[in-house]
């Protein structure tokens, strides 16, 4: 029992967290601005519970197992979760279904969990089913607009589809092989035609997770409609989370394939970094633009995967930290804009600085990282991704990525030319922040700061492996 316990502490604690609320929801009603603290310090309790007692081991015949890197990146998620909770917490406090959005939340993530600890695939493809179902759900939350529930049409669609392509991968990787068992099945696999294709049908079905191009039409749609709290959870929560799952699957499981994905990474990689960057240029609506720079940074951590060790892990790990305290920074922002004026287009941000410098440092700072301008946690993150990208002296496939980081400056540089530049008659009023806010964006200018410039923090993570 102790070992139970501990071995699925996060799971555990979450869905304590999902029977919290569930009570709160049955019993009298507690008022919004009531209920979000107290949901706060519950997501702080259970970040700072997933950093003790975490050790190696498995449960229910390897259907479960996890490790202290395991561990570690549940804990990002959990750390993920809180920030939008603070960031967003303008939006939630005017919803009428706040306990209800918190456990649709919840619930994805005891499936990303579940996901990130799956030992076999059956447990795999029902945690990602539960992984996904509430996501939509999230995304059809803002029930006055009809965007919200076009997104969420467009979500539950494409994830059916993925998940019809994922269970005939399945299928034919359980014929091949004749197991279920991730254990065994790494040493069953000799690149057999039948394999190949069963592999192609489940790395499809992580690309359609992952809006790895050209799996990639739902995400900007989806990401527009959606509340920008759902938003922020698409973008930083649900895609961290199946990047760690693509990853481990990928050199636990399908190691000995790695001559086939690895032209299939180092292909696609490409096609989403250009195609990313050259539809961001395009846009004028804050979460669209975000949406496809999302897009583009997908195509760099399919840069660090490519490299099939341990430096490949530990880089994407610690670009997946740093992505969530900049992408959530620039989501802050926008919430809290959008929650003041309902104003969502980049046009609509001209003239910001002179009315609220706090909100256009924070927007710049986080631009700079997802740019990956130095000295900024983004340019460390990038730069241990190529690196380990370039483990296999392909050169040419690192300097196309670094091209890519170049053009990507110039439309994060338009967004933050048109906050410090550029004139508005009608510039957006001042805006109060209230401390919960502030406090989360003070957190997340300063990781981006400070992050890239220890080292230790990647070191320890590659001592995790």
């Amino acid at each position: 029992m102790n070992e139970f316990l501990t071995l699925m502490k996060s799971e555990l604690l979450m869905t304590l967290l999902i029977f919290l609320l569930l009570f709160v929801k049955l019993g009298k009603g507690v008022k919004n601005e009531t209920l979000l603290p107290l949901i706060q310090v519950l997501l702080l309790l259970n970040l700072i519970a997933g950093f003790f007692f975490n050790k190696t081991g498995n449960l229910f015949g390897d259907m479960y197992f996890t490790t202290p890197l395991m561990a570690f990146q549940k804990s990002l998620l959990n750390l993920a979760a809180y920030l939008i909770s603070l960031l967003c917490s303008g939006w939630l406090k005017k919803t009428k279904h706040l306990p209800e959005f918190f456990m649709l939340m919840f619930s994805a993530m005891l499936g990303m969990f579940l996901l990130i600890s799956s030992g076999n695939l059956l447990m795999f493809y029902l945690s990602l089913e539960l992984a996904t179902i509430p996501v939509a759900a999230m995304a059809n939350f803002d029930l006055e607009r009809k965007t919200s529930s076009e997104a969420a049409m467009k979500m539950i669609l494409s994830s059916a589809f993925s998940s019809g392509i994922l269970l005939f991968g399945i299928s034919l990787l359980y014929g091949a092989t004749g197991t279920i068992h991730f254990s065994q099945m790494a040493g069953l696999l000799d690149n057999s035609p039948l394999q190949i294709l069963a592999f192609v049908f489940l790395f499809t079905a992580f690309a359609f997770k992952l809006s790895i191009v050209p799996f990639h039409l739902w995400t900007a749609d989806v990401y527009e409609g959606s509340p920008i709290a759902a938003t922020s959870f698409l973008s930083v929560i649900s895609k961290g989370a199946i990047a760690f799952v693509f990853i481990s699957t990928l050199y636990r499981v399908f190691g000995a394939m790695q001559d086939t994905w690895y032209i299939m990474l180092v292909i696609l990689s490409i096609i989403t970094m250009v195609i990313g960057n050259l539809f961001a240029i395009r846009q004028q609506n804050i979460k669209r633009f975000l949406a496809f720079s999302s897009i583009a940074q997908v195509g760099f951590i399919l840069v660090g995967i490519s490299e099939g060790g341990a430096a490949g892990l530990a880089s994407v790990v610690y670009f997946v930290l740093i992505y969530i305290f900049s992408n959530l920074a620039a989501f802050g922002v926008a919430s809290v804009i959008s929650d003041h004026c309902g104003k969502e287009n980049i046009n609509d941000y001209k003239g910001l600085y002179k009315t609220n410098p706090f909100l256009s440092w924070m927007m710049a700072l986080a631009l700079f990282s997802l740019a990956g301008i130095p000295p900024t946690a983004g340019f460390f993150g990038k730069f241990f991704l190529l690196t380990a990208g370039g483990a296999k002296a392909e050169y040419w496939y690192i300097t196309v990525a670094a091209l890519n980081m170049i053009v990507s400056l110039y439309y994060y540089l338009r967004v933050v030319r048109a906050i410090f530049m550029d004139k508005n008659e009608q510039p957006i009023e001042k805006i109060g922040i209230s401390p919960t806010v502030k406090m989360a964006f003070i957190l997340c200018g300063t990781a981006i700061v400070c992050i890239g410039l220890f080292g230790k923090l990647y070191d320890y993570i590659l001592s995790l492996i």
